[in-house]
Formats: structure tokens, C-alpha cells, sequence
């Protein structure tokens, strides 16, 4: 019998490439693979129709769409986790911007539902003690989930996130790193600053898990069970995680940062009410370790 093929829509990340090269394979189905560069512009067709059997999705557009009753089972299969920190640029002229000055500030961002936003936002607001409600928030782009009412001003057309901040336009970026001499990091020591905080709150912050249809999921619990199978030995084959492991694998694993992501979501009002980590799942992706 012809395996099941599956649309799917993984990043080149060093956990997934044997899978991706066809060194991992299942007896249950094959996965077709569908490029995006950068991978974030699946998740919008994703969300919105379901374009895949199988994509990598940020956490926040996770969330957003499970709020929505969007389609979609979540696995706990971590893609993509890194501490934040680095993430957030300002000039390098001028006076020092720390991150308790950008109340009353013009601060740009890819998106503001981004999942690196909703956790840099998150450090401001409960580490810096930052009103975010004060900051004027400046977008390039709409969010992933069409629901979401977003009420930022949105940048014109013409303009690019980083020459807006080289410019003088915004005041700091979200979501950019940059050698450009002409910028620096918000955070005067962004390694340092994670350090600190990841012994504040012991949380890894995961940004990109993993989603199937519900269609699949209902239709094929074997077949979703054999990719999560599948997609483990890719990271065991990997070689042993570091310390911290940025790409957790099981729910208890992802349930801290999953826990710390839903409070600073229902925080930002990003989703409209707090989710228990469980209510994530499906009746077998909960089952998953």
C-alpha cells in the first residue's frame, strides 16, 4: 500500500535535518517537504487554510488560532527555542536607552503578535517594570490569526524596520539582531541578562513548535504519533542537548515555558482568556513525552 504523503513545513534546524535529508524515515508515510525562507510565511497560509498537514508554528500563532478554533493539534516537539534577550536593538548614538526608558517611545516590530514580541514585551513588563500600554508600537506586517484586531500604527509601505530605527524614526526594534555599527542591543549585556533571568525563572523561552490539521490528527493518530517518533530520534541522532535544552521534546518538558507564554499572551490581551498547558493538546499529543 503507497504511504501517505505529508505537506509539511519544517525549518533547517540542526535537530530535523536528518529527517529532512531522508536519513529518518517511517514505514507509515512520507513527508513532502514545502520550502519557506523565512520559515514564519507558512504559518499564515497554515492558520488561515490549513495549507499543510504538518508545519512548524510559533507559540503566540499557536495560541491565537487555538482561541480562534482554528483546526489545529499542536505537538510538543520543539523547533526553535533561544533566550530573547539579543533581540532588541537601539542606536548606538546618542543618549543610552535602557529598557525601563521606552515608555512614551516609538518601538518597532515585525508584527506585534510575534512570538519573540510577546516574550520580549513579557521581560519588559515583569522584569523592567515597563507599562507597555505607554509605548507607541509601530508594525510592518498583519498578524497570522485574520481575527485578531490589531491597533498599532502600521509603518508605510516603503519603509524597512531597521532603516526606520537607523533613521530616527523608532526609538528601538523587537524581533531584529544587526552588526550594523550604527545599533546596538537594548540590553547593554544581552548574554548576561538572560543568564540572570533564565536563574530568575528556570524557563527555556521555546518560540516554534509543531502543528498537524485536525483532520489528520482524527483521521490518523498513528500517523501523527509516528512523526512525533519520527521527529525525536532527529534529535536524539543530533547529539546530546545542551544545558539548558533549547528544543524540548514532551509536555512536561514545554510546560513551563508554555505556562509563562500563556500569562504574558493573556497580559499583551493577545488571546482572550488564560489556557491550561493540557488544553494545548488533543487526547494523544497530551499523551506524548
Amino acid at each position: 500500500m503507497e504511504k501517505l504523503r505529508l505537506r509539511t513545513v519544517l525549518g533547517n534546524h540542526p535537530h530535523v535535518r536528518a529527517v529532512k535529508a531522508g536519513e529518518l524515515r517511517s514505514d507509515l508515510f512520507e513527508l513532502e517537504f514545502v520550502e519557506f525562507a523565512p520559515t514564519n510565511a507558512a504559518f499564515k497560509p497554515m492558520v488561515r487554510e490549513q495549507a499543510f498537514d504538518v508545519c512548524e508554528m510559533a507559540v503566540v500563532t499557536y495560541l491565537m488560532a487555538k482561541a480562534h478554533g482554528k483546526p489545529l493539534v499542536l505537538l510538543p516537539a520543539a523547533m526553535l527555542g533561544r533566550f530573547q534577550h539579543g533581540h532588541a536593538l537601539c542606536r548606538a548614538d546618542g543618549a543610552t536607552l535602557a529598557p525601563a526608558d521606552l515608555e512614551g517611545k516609538r518601538v518597532g516590530i515585525r508584527s506585534f503578535t510575534t512570538t519573540t514580541g510577546a516574550w520580549i514585551r513579557g521581560i519588559l513588563a515583569n522584569d523592567h517594570g515597563v507599562d507597555l500600554d505607554r509605548i507607541d508600537w509601530v508594525t510592518f506586517e498583519d498578524p497570522h490569526v485574520a481575527e485578531y484586531v490589531d491597533r498599532t500604527e502600521r509603518a508605510p509601505k516603503d519603509k524597512t524596520i531597521i532603516q526606520m530605527l537607523k533613521d530616527g524614526e523608532l526609538d528601538a526594534v523587537l524581533g531584529e539582531t544587526s552588526n550594523d555599527p550604527a545599533l546596538k542591543p537594548l540590553f547593554a549585556d544581552p548574554a548576561a541578562e538572560a543568564e540572570r533571568w533564565y536563574r530568575r525563572h528556570g524557563v527555556v523561552p521555546v518560540n516554534h513548535l509543531v502543528v498537524v490539521t485536525e483532520q489528520l490528527a482524527k483521521s490518523r493518530p498513528d500517523v501523527v504519533r509516528g512523526l512525533y517518533d519520527l521527529l525525536k530520534r532527529g534529535k536524539i541522532g543530533a547529539g546530546p542537548p545542551r544545558s539548558p535544552d533549547l528544543v524540548p521534546f514532551g509536555i512536561e518538558a514545554n510546560r513551563k515555558p508554555l505556562e509563562l507564554i500563556i500569562e504574558y499572551c493573556v497580559q499583551q490581551a493577545l488571546i482572550p482568556r488564560r489556557f491550561a498547558v493540557d488544553e494545548l493538546f488533543d487526547e494523544l499529543t497530551r499523551d506524548l513525552t
